[in-house]
C-alpha cells in the first residue's frame, strides 16, 4: 500500500476529523509497551499524535515523526514534539530509543527499508511495536454496511476499519531478523451514526473518492445505520518485535 502515494497523502485534508473520530488504542495495550517512567519512544507516522498522547500519558518520553504538515500541526497543538519527515528520509542524528511504534502506519512505509532502520535505532533490550485497531461492526453487521460500500468501492477497497494485516506482517518481520510476540485486547465500542460515518470518512479509500460520491456514501450509511447507531468490536493488536 505504501506505493499508493495518492492515498498515503490524503489524510491531511481530514486532520481534525481524524483526530476526533479515530479510535484510541486500549489503555492496557499501551501500558504494556511502556516499561519504565523514562521509556524513550519514537512514534513513526504519528498522524495527529493519537498514540503519542497515549504513550506520553503512560509515562514515556515521546518523539513523533510525521510527513504531513496538517496532521503534524494537530499533534503539535496537543504538545507533541514532532519532526516533519517521512521515516525513510528522517535523520535520527545519532539518537536511539527504547521503543519504536508504528500506530496504524506501518503499511505506509517501505517495509524492509523501515525494519532495517528500526534495528539501528533501538537500544539494547528495545522493542518495535506495530499497532492496529481492528473495528468490526456487529450491529448493523459488516455485511449490511458492505452493501452500502459496494455502491462506491470495490470489495477489496472497503474502509479498512477491521483489516487484519498480522499474518503477512509477522512473516516479513521474522524474515528480517526480529522475534515476534502478539498482544491482543478486545473491547466493545458504540458509535452513533454520525460518529461512525465520520470515522469511515477518515480512511484513505474514502478520502480519495470524488466529493459527490463521499456525500452520497455518507447519506446512505446514515440511513442504513439509523438511530440505533453501531455496536462494534475492536480487536486491537500490537505486534511486538525484538531484534534477534
Amino acid at each position: 500500500m505504501y506505493t499508493n502515494r495518492r492515498r498515503a497523502d490524503s489524510f491531511g485534508a481530514a486532520a481534525d476529523d481524524y483526530d476526533r473520530y479515530r479510535p484510541r488504542y486500549p489503555r492496557s495495550l499501551i501500558t504494556s509497551l511502556v516499561t519504565g517512567d523514562r521509556t524513550s519512544a519514537l512514534d513513526v507516522g504519528a498522524g495527529t499524535g493519537i498514540a503519542s498522547e497515549q504513550l506520553r500519558a503512560a509515562g514515556a518520553e515521546v518523539l513523533a515523526v510525521e510527513p504531513d504538515p496538517r496532521m503534524a500541526q494537530v499533534a503539535v497543538v496537543k504538545g507533541v514534539t514532532v519532526e516533519q519527515a517521512t521515516f525513510e528520509d528522517w535523520d535520527p542524528r545519532g539518537r536511539h530509543f527504547d521503543l519504536v511504534v508504528f500506530a496504524s502506519s506501518f503499511h505506509w512505509v517501505e517495509p524492509r527499508r523501515a525494519l532495517h532502520k528500526v534495528a539501528t535505532l533501538l537500544r539494547p533490550g528495545g522493542h518495535l511495536a506495530l499497532m492496529w485497531n481492528r473495528v468490526t461492526p456487529m450491529t448493523p453487521s459488516r455485511a449490511d454496511l458492505d452493501e452500502v460500500y459496494a455502491g462506491f468501492l470495490d470489495p477489496a477497497e472497503r474502509p479498512a476499519v477491521d483489516a487484519d494485516r498480522t499474518p503477512e506482517v509477522t512473516a516479513l518481520i521474522e524474515e528480517c531478523g526480529f522475534a515476534v510476540e502478539l498482544r491482543r485486547i478486545v473491547e466493545h465500542l458504540h458509535y452513533d451514526a454520525t460518529e461512525w460515518v465520520n470515522m469511515v470518512g477518515t480512511y484513505s479509500n474514502v478520502l480519495t473518492l470524488p466529493a459527490h460520491d463521499r456525500v452520497q456514501l455518507r447519506d446512505r450509511l446514515e440511513q442504513r445505520i439509523g438511530s440505533a447507531g453501531v455496536d462494534a468490536e475492536n480487536d486491537a493488536i500490537a505486534v511486538v518485535c525484538t531484534p534477534r
